[in-house]
């Protein structure tokens, strides 16, 4: 019997990348997936297909996550279709190469209402109902800690996202949820690529690998943490970053 056969996952923004790779592995650990995304309708299908044909269990469900009214709504409607929340993943966010001096109100506005406001209310409706012993994980950087320069708002709606981990992890504890951040390093994603060539060189280079990670790689950590083999983990920033440091 596969690990999270009977459970019920959230991935936002798993249309493609990192979110997607998470989904496709939740679903091959037994877990039913709802593969949750904003504007890629046909990718998000895709994806389910492509669970359902290796024997697993997925519906694909649309909610902009910048929107505190989907990030509720994508919860309740879960419990509502399969009876139960177990896991949920912050994977949605928008990355913004752009530095503090050329970064307008506008920017600033929609980088944090997705990457932490969102989030942080899903977390919200998600503590109403999620499962004892169930799992929250969020999807953060390790530029926060790089500190590389030309994305300032960008590593501060994720180091919000980094203390909402903290603090909840302290009052979930009682129902034996944990609530872990997972901050992949330079990874092949579209979101990489379209920070420009730089990214993927510095990435490389930086890494002992001499590689870029792959979204697989941060799905198996993911999927370690919300596995019962990771339920002695709880409040950590887990860095998957291939052994990037600075």
């Amino acid at each position: 019997m596969a690990s999270l056969t009977g459970k019920v996952a959230i991935v936002t923004g798993a249309s493609n990348g990192i979110g997607r790779a998470i989904a496709e592995r939740l679903a091959q650990e037994g877990a039913t997936v709802v593969v949750n995304y904003g504007k890629s309708v046909d990718k998000a299908k895709q994806v389910v297909a492509d669970i359902e044909a290796k024997g697993g269990n997925a519906v694909a469900v649309h909610a902009d996550m910048s929107k505190v009214s989907d990030a509720r709504r994508l919860i309740k409607d879960t419990v509502k279709q399969f009876g139960r929340l177990d896991i949920l993943v912050n994977n949605a966010g928008m990355f913004m190469p752009k530095p503090l001096a050329e970064t307008t109100e506008e920017e600033f506005d929609r980088i944090f209402t997705l990457n932490a406001k969102g989030p942080y209310f899903a977390m919200q409706e998600a503590a109403k109902v999620i499962a004892d012993g169930g799992r929250i994980v969020n999807i953060s950087t390790d530029g926060t800690h790089l500190g590389f320069p030309g994305a300032t708002a960008y590593l501060g709606s994720k180091g919000a996202l980094e203390q909402f981990t903290k603090g909840l992890a302290h009052e979930l504890a009682p129902k034996g949820v944990t609530v872990n951040t997972v901050s992949p390093g330079f990874t092949d994603t579209d979101m990489l690529r379209g920070g420009g060539p730089q990214f993927a060189e510095v990435g490389t280079q930086m890494s002992p690998l001499k590689r870029l990670g792959t979204p697989k790689d941060i799905a198996d950590v993911v999927s370690f943490v919300v596995s019962n083999q990771g339920r002695w983990i709880t409040g950590q920033n887990i860095h998957a970053g291939g052994g990037v440091v600075m």
